[in-house]
């Protein structure tokens, strides 16, 4: 395993359908913004919102990109996004297979 500490970060969105996915997704590759996007269903999320307890059935994007384009993908995201208050969250990838950061920073070059 390579050291990657700062460079390389997972970024969390979740989505109301698999439409918005596919949309979020193919415009994050289009635009070299992340190098894989993972869709994953059967997510049930509970939160409060305006006053109100709610529970809905989401989708998980787990996006793979560079910390650089950090900012360029959430405000991708939130463009094209139907909620009011979008969740994009993002982690370090502190570790990972060499082979594979090397495959997601050239994914992300223009």
């Amino acid at each position: 395993m390579a050291a990657a500490a700062g460079k390389f970060c997972m970024v969390f969105v979740t989505v109301p359908s698999k439409e918005v996915a596919k949309t979020i997704a193919g415009g994050l590759l289009r635009e070299k913004l992340a190098a894989c996007i993972n869709v994953i269903p059967g997510v049930t999320s509970y939160y409060e919102w305006q006053g109100k307890m709610e529970e809905d059935q989401e989708l998980l994007l787990m996006i793979k990109s560079t910390s650089a384009k950090f900012t360029d993908l959430s405000e991708f995201v939130k463009s094209q996004h139907p909620y009011d208050c979008v969740e994009v969250i993002s982690a370090d990838i502190d570790q990972g297979n060499q082979p594979y950061l090397d495959w997601i920073e050239k994914s992300c070059t223009k």
